[in-house]
């Protein structure tokens, strides 16, 4: 029986790193159709969890509102499952999307390293607090799991593994390099160069003020990349629900 158990809990482990990296690499692969699944998954997820939350979060805010109408938690929960879906769509396609396959390859590491992360945390939430994986990975999860990826591309960055960026760089692509019409791909890897410039344009602002490591410390919360969180918060909290439902059935 303890081998067993031992045998299906190692046979779920590596399901779920399968996964997580299924997902990584189909992300890298097919960055279009992932935003697409992306925006799609987010959406009909957060149609039902959005309109379960408001039926509870209303009447604590409008005190009038003992029954929330299911009209009412319907629209409002609509709303946002359609605004969550196309922001997690759209920096799902703006992150993995680029002309460098050798930036993209980093960054879909650590895409895959934070969604592992996040997964192990709701499974440990699950298991010693009962917490739901699909509920609270959707709604708490994001911006943990995405300041995870701000500082990962920061450390590459300054590692020296992601390609640095200047002014001058940038400018220089914008004038001579791209086209008239430029494709999704140029204009991602043009925003991502910009992102890092803005990115050591605000840690070089606040050092002047601040101590460098307080500095960088707020350059990670502030940047861009944290939205990637609204992607990777997603997938963990669909493999983590995944997984307690396997435990739960062959355990």
């Amino acid at each position: 029986m303890i081998v067993t158990r031992i045998l299906v809990n190692a046979l779920i482990m590596a399901a779920e790193l399968a996964a997580v990296a299924g997902i990584a690499i189909f992300a890298f692969h097919h960055p279009f159709l992932f935003a697409g699944l992306t925006a799609t998954l987010s959406f009909l997820l957060g149609l039902r969890l959005e309109s379960a939350r408001l039926r509870y979060e209303l009447p604590f805010y409008f005190s009038g509102l003992i029954v929330p109408s299911w009209l009412l938690t319907g629209l409002v929960g609509l709303v946002e499952a359609v605004m969550k879906g196309v922001l997690a769509g759209i920096a799902a396609l703006f992150t993995f999307s680029g002309t460098n396959p050798d930036r993209l390859y980093w960054v879909a590491v650590v895409f895959a390293v934070c969604v592992y992360a996040g997964s192990s945390l709701l499974r440990f939430l699950s298991i010693r607090a009962r917490g739901l994986p699909l509920r609270w990975g959707y709604f708490r999860l994001a911006p943990l799991l995405g300041l995870m990826f701000s500082a990962g591309i920061v450390i590459l960055s300054a590692a020296a593994v992601l390609p640095a960026a200047s002014v001058k760089d940038i400018g220089w692509r914008i004038i001579f390099d791209m086209p008239s019409h430029p494709s999704v791909e140029q204009v991602s890897e043009l925003l991502f160069q910009i992102k890092l410039v803005f990115d050591d344009f605000v840690v070089s602002l606040l050092s002047s003020v601040l101590n460098p490591e307080v500095a960088q410390i707020i350059g990670v919360v502030v940047s861009v990349n944290v939205l990637s969180g609204f992607v990777s918060a997603l997938y963990a909290a669909l493999i983590a629900w995944a997984v307690r439902k396997s435990e739960t059935a062959l355990l």
